[in-house]
């Protein structure tokens, strides 16, 4: 017997009918008074009664004893006898035991078969007393041999007392299916009413798409407006403006008529004035095309020290205060930097500009220095500096603080604003601090190419898409050396079925081609994730203006085909690579 047994209540002999009779009586006054249920009590007097027949029908035999199970807490009762095994004599007792019971035990010692039957008590029910067991056992022995008259009264009460619980259970379901149904009318209309409510907030988020639609199609018309507004007004003022600069020059170069000193001066006042304003409509100009989209780097690789001595020198003829000290510092040995030499240089000029607007005395400074992913470009001045409030606004157009310098100090605003637009096209950024009247440090980033990645030694298969076919075998010819399985596509579709079939280590793909073009084949590549970390290289005869291929945009190197040199294919390998790399998430 499994678990920790605390007393044995009764045992009684089981080898006549009416020992059948009376263990049936005996286990269903036990089980009532260790506190089962009227269900529970049924079971077991039902289960004894059809194993007692059973040993009874075999010849067999037994003895029963009842048992008090401590740990865990049961009714534990025990068949035991000599003879056939329990396999043979057990026919509808054991299919009946462990329908009924909550474990049913066979064992064998020797000659000995034993059959235990567990019940399990509920931890809440009451255990009897020592004094409690003594008088059941001597109540259990006082009934005496039960009759078929006895036991059939005992069914009968039985069968009455089942036909009563059944009763009150079929009240208890009946009114449970009531309340279920009143409870699913209330779902019903909840969800009635919940389905109306959302199919006006259907209705209300439909209304509020097509507004926004409608307002992002008038915002982009007021964009576009505000684009051509600037670019015509910008190419309006230009030739005026060459002109008065150009009569200027005129009347003080040589050969033109002599001027008293005064007439110089002024004749040079309306030069340098000239110049300014022609400058603001080239920087408002370049703002416009920046902000369109129509910019497109061009990457190439850049000679810092060509940069920083073309810088020393058209900065220092702008200078007015000889109390101010422009430093630029060449970097020994220069860091490898592939980017547009054109955007670099305008930005760190207009950089420098600045801070020599707003300096009076002390430096201005610029450092370059590199780590593993960047080289920094570092514009540092000893200036008036910027407000705290300012910081972040001064990035906007046509902000301007206000302080003694500004008034005069020629300016529209654009020229951080602008700044900042070249640097993310160039895929860096600009960062500045400053403290108000100490000075002001901006930082220009610009990734530098990882000589792991960005220029590989070679990839196991490569493919050029391009409908030319001579200028295809031109350059296969050329990158042989990056990968011996070079293929070939015709057009947009062959390509996007040949990239699904073998994808490539590295894709040439020309950006004009009839049907599919070069930027649709891409966009199809950078929408699949399985695709979109292939390096591509666009080959075009002229980048056409809003093609964006840097990080923001399609993430693709750049190559014309009038460039074409194993120097430039080189740099615009590296430059796919490392793209890919900064914009792609591993």
């Amino acid at each position: 017997m499994t678990g920790r047994a605390r007393d044995e209540l009764i045992r009684l002999p089981v080898s006549a009918e009416t020992d059948v009779f009376t263990v049936r009586r005996c286990g269903r006054e036990v089980a009532a008074a260790v506190g089962l249920e009227g269900q529970d009590q049924v079971r077991v007097a039902t289960v004894l009664s059809d194993i007692g027949r059973d040993l009874v029908h075999a010849g067999v035999k037994a003895t029963v004893r009842f048992v008090l199970q401590e740990a865990p807490p049961a009714l534990v009762v025990e068949f035991g006898w000599h003879g056939g095994a329990a396999e043979a004599v057990l026919r509808t007792g054991r299919d009946t035991a462990d329908r009924l019971m909550d474990g049913v035990r066979v064992s064998q010692d020797g000659g000995q078969h034993v059959v235990s039957l567990h019940k399990l008590r509920s931890p809440a029910a009451h255990t009897p007393a020592a004094a409690d067991l003594v008088r059941l056992r001597e109540v259990l022995e006082q009934r005496g041999v039960s009759t078929p008259m006895d036991e059939l009264r005992a069914q009968n009460q039985e069968l009455l007392e089942t036909l009563e619980t059944l009763e009150v259970k079929s009240q208890e379901l009946m009114r449970l299916n009531e309340e279920l149904e009143e409870t699913n009318h209330g779902v019903v209309a909840l969800y009635k009413e919940l389905s109306e409510e959302l199919e006006e907030t259907n209705r209300g988020v439909v209304a509020l798409y097509a507004e926004l639609n409608e307002k992002s199609s008038q915002l982009k018309a007021a964009s576009e407006a505000k684009t051509r507004f600037w670019s015509n007004i910008s190419h309006e003022l230009r030739a005026p403006i060459n002109s008065v600069i150009g009569l200027a020059r005129l009347l003080t170069g040589p050969g033109a008529d002599p001027l008293t000193d005064d007439q110089r001066r002024q004749v040079e006042l309306v030069n340098d004035a000239g110049s300014t304003l022609l400058s603001l409509v080239n920087e408002l100009l370049d703002t416009a095309k920046a902000e369109s989209g129509r910019l497109v780097a061009q990457p190439t690789q850049v000679d810092l020290t060509a940069i920083c001595l073309q810088l020393r020198g058209a900065l220092r003829s702008t200078m007015t205060s000889r109390e101010v000290k422009l430093v630029i510092e060449e970097p020994d040995p220069a860091p490898p930097v592939i980017t547009d030499e054109t955007m670099l240089v305008r930005i760190l000029r207009n950089l420098l500009s600045n801070s020599l607007k707003f300096t009076e005395r002390g430096e201005v400074r610029l450092a370059i220095d590199a780590d593993e992913d960047n080289v920094r470009f570092t514009v540092s001045d000893t200036g008036i500096g910027i407000p705290d409030d300012h910081q972040e606004r001064v990035f906007e157009e046509f902000h301007q603080v206000q302080n003694d310098l500004q008034i005069g100090v020629a300016g529209t605003g654009l020229g951080l604003p602008y700044a900042r637009r070249l640097a993310e096209i160039l895929g860096g950024g600009l960062t500045l601090s400053s403290e108000h009247g100490r000075g002001t440090t901006v930082v220009l980033a610009l990734p530098r190419p990882d000589p792991r990645r960005a220029t590989p030694a070679g990839v196991d298969s490569l493919l050029i898409v391009d409908d030319d076919a001579e200028f295809r075998d031109r350059l296969a010819r050329l990158v042989h050396g990056v990968s011996a399985d070079v293929r070939h596509a015709s057009d947009g579709r062959e390509a996007i079925e040949a990239i699904d079939e073998h994808r490539p280590g590295l894709i040439f793909l020309d950006l004009f081609m009839p049907g599919m073009n070069g930027k649709e084949v891409l966009q199809v590549l950078r929408e699949k994730p399985e695709q979109r970390d292939i390096p591509v290289v666009v080959v075009t005869s002229s980048a056409p203006e809003g093609l964006d291929l840097t990080g923001a945009g399609l993430r693709a190197g750049l190559l014309l085909k009038s460039q074409v040199t194993p120097e430039t294919l080189k740099l615009a390998i590296g430059e796919a690579f490392a793209v890919v790399a900064r914009t792609v998430p591993r």
